[in-house]
């Protein structure tokens, strides 16, 4: 587990680098982002008591993955090294309450921390993995893919605003769902194995 936090962290690192060569000295709420994808995890959960509503699993763990994203990035204004948040991350798990919670209220207990203390909880997020029904091992595999997916969206022009995300009536990370099913995510290429796959997918699809 801490071989994979490791591999996780410096993904996370090169990524926010592809953004940003200084990003780690530019202070961004990273918090803010957490609590604002917890909102938009409760609209795919549902909440309106109102209005017939069914929760749609598969799109609140793609929001969980969204919020795993920004922790890490705010952790690392709280350590000096990638190792010593890996190890605060699995000391933190290690003596959280495993609890069920409902997903309303994990996902609450999450944006409240946040705001509250403006960093990031690894505590409140475990309790919200354990609410949405994922282990380390799914948060790892759907982690390597959405980063995948972010670098493919960098290099795409999503910065410049010319990446398009929705292909041919799905948005991108449905197609990433899609495709990471249809890899071995043991391979020691799966990473490359994804990216080549979305290229291929992306440039089919938009082209029609």
């Amino acid at each position: 587990m801490r071989k994979k936090l490791l591999t996780m962290l410096a993904m996370q690192d090169s990524m926010n680098t592809k953004v940003h060569p200084q990003w780690s000295e530019q202070n961004y709420e990273w918090y803010r982002a957490v609590w604002i994808e917890c909102a938009e995890l409760m609209d795919h959960q549902g909440y309106k008591w109102w209005k017939k509503q069914d929760p749609d699993l598969e799109q609140v763990q793609l929001e969980v993955i969204d919020i795993w994203h920004f922790g890490m990035s705010a952790l690392f204004s709280n350590f000096d090294s990638a190792t010593a948040i890996a190890d605060a991350i699995l000391s933190a798990w290690s003596t959280a309450d495993n609890q069920q919670l409902s997903v309303h209220q994990a996902t609450e207990d999450l944006a409240t921390w946040c705001l509250m203390h403006k960093s990031f909880s690894a505590v409140h997020f475990w309790q919200l993995l354990l609410a949405v029904d994922l282990d380390f091992e799914q948060l790892y595999v759907a982690y390597m893919g959405k980063n995948v997916l972010n670098f493919f969206r960098q290099d795409n022009g999503y910065k410049e605003g010319s990446y398009i995300k929705e292909w041919a009536g799905k948005e991108d990370n449905q197609h990433l769902v899609d495709i990471t099913a249809e890899l071995d995510t043991e391979a020691d290429s799966f990473r490359d194995d994804l990216y080549e796959a979305l290229s291929t997918r992306y440039q089919q699809l938009t082209a029609q």
